[in-house]
């Protein structure tokens, strides 16, 4: 066990670098409803700041700042909110979108990490990986409706199509919590059996979820009809962030850790759960969080100070943006 702890310390930044720690903590791949124009919201952990991305001209034309260490962020269905974690504030600060002002602020449990906001828009659910919860917040009122208890440093969230379940990574506890969205209780505990499973994207039909393992380097595919792992796939090094196309017929997985100073993305294939390619994003970068265009021709990618643009046509990065330090967490505002 103290083995463990320590190879857990270790994924966590203490020899990675404290920003790993920051970024992993800040991937979520937000709602992609329909507004006058696409954006890109970016959490910089070290910043204490929020970059609004044009996505149409892959430049910042804002930053808004939050609380201490924002990590994950989701946007509202009808693109009107933007909900920001603060794991240095325990707090979500909510962003009118149409000022990029922030409304108000929200307190939560410790750690806030990962969030994501059911398809009708009427909660957001909000890992607090100190505090073993998730919170649940009224998105009429910004206050918190109850709080669920999960599994040990509850981490990436994500919610089915159909709103009725929710699905949190438990990066302590090797598993997964199930919560039916109808009483706010854990239905099942999927056990994965990987190392730091730290995020989670569920498919456009909600019958599979991709569940990245930083400490296993591979992604463990769920099937939510049982909740039973169908399979396991070989990614790079330290997933972290993964988000699913449109079609879903792609995965990309943002590998955290460098490989001969270089950062990657993986693509799976979703019909053979296969590693399609990967995609070389820079040299001495920290591929954290990713989210998917609208439209799936673009996937945006934190890579630490910056963020990078793969077009999915060709797998290959087509712009670099700086943004704020410690560049984690990103969701897409249609």
């Amino acid at each position: 066990m103290r083995r463990e702890r320590k190879a857990i310390m270790r994924l966590f930044g203490v020899t990675v670098t404290r920003l790993w720690l920051l970024s992993l903590l800040g991937v979520v791949l937000g709602s992609t409803p329909a507004s006058a124009q696409v954006r890109a919201y970016v959490t910089n952990s070290g910043s204490g700041s929020v970059s609004v991305i044009d996505v149409a001209t892959s430049t910042v034309v804002a930053t808004v700042p939050v609380g201490r260490a924002p990590v994950a962020v989701a946007v509202t269905p009808d693109g009107t909110h933007a909900y920001v974690t603060n794991a240095g504030s325990n707090s979500v600060t909510v962003i009118n979108t149409a000022t990029n002002k922030v409304l108000t602020n929200v307190l939560v449990g410790a750690g806030a990490a990962g969030v994501a906001i059911t398809p009708d828009g009427t909660r957001a659910y909000v890992a607090n990986a100190a505090s073993r919860s998730v919170s649940v917040i009224d998105t009429s009122t910004n206050t918190v409706l109850t709080t669920v208890p999960v599994g040990n440093m509850p981490k990436g969230v994500a919610i089915t199509p159909d709103g009725a379940h929710v699905y949190v990574v438990n990066v302590v506890s090797k598993s997964v919590s199930v919560i039916a969205t109808a009483s706010n209780t854990v239905m099942a505990t999927i056990h994965v059996g990987l190392f730091a499973p730290v995020e989670v994207a569920i498919t456009p039909d909600g019958t599979r979820a991709y569940v990245t393992a930083a400490g296993s380097n591979s992604v463990a595919v769920i099937d939510t009809a049982n909740n039973k792992v169908l399979t396991n796939v070989t990614v790079g090094r330290g997933p972290a962030g993964v988000a699913i196309t449109p079609d879903g017929t792609r995965a990309y997985v943002a590998d955290a850790a460098h490989r001969d100073g270089e950062g990657f993305v993986t693509v799976v294939q979703t019909a053979t759960n296969t590693v399609l390619t990967t995609v070389d994003v820079g040299f001495l970068t920290t591929p954290v969080g990713v989210a998917v265009t609208p439209d799936g021709t673009k996937v945006y990618v934190t890579t630490g100070s910056e963020f990078a643009v793969i077009a999915t046509a060709t797998n290959t990065v087509v712009v670099r943006t700086t943004v704020g330090r410690g560049a984690s967490g990103v969701a897409m505002k249609h």
